[in-house]
């Protein structure tokens, strides 16, 4: 600790925080509040004192419920063609999907019946 730093410490009780000063508890307890509504980010920031920009931006990433996967990040609005690629998209994904789903269950009944 530098002498300047010791002198803010003494002087202003300023301890200087770091990302591994929050206990999980506590970053829960922030990320659940701002879920619920009752504390924006900068609020919260304000509240307890957190200094970091995007720490609590990163902890709702990580401990939150919100879909950051799936989150767009264009706030403009797509095009017709850019819908119809990106649906065409979801529908091949939803194809496997059910061409799994189907083998699954073949798989299953097989082994019921086998069993049996």
């Amino acid at each position: 600790m530098s002498c300047l730093e010791k002198k803010l410490v003494m002087k202003n009780t300023y301890v200087k925080r770091t990302q591994k000063d929050y206990p999980l508890s506590f970053k829960l307890e922030v990320v659940r509040e701002i879920e619920e509504g009752a504390l924006t980010g900068k609020q919260a920031k304000t509240k307890y004192g957190i200094q970091g920009d995007a720490t609590i931006r990163n902890w709702l990433k990580k401990y939150g419920n919100f879909d950051w996967q799936n989150q767009s990040t264009m706030s403009k609005s797509k095009t017709p063609q850019q819908r119809i690629l990106e649906l065409e998209e979801q529908v091949k994904l939803l194809e496997k999907q059910k061409a799994r789903a189907e083998y699954l269950a073949e798989r299953a009944e097989k082994k019921q019946f086998y069993s049996i």
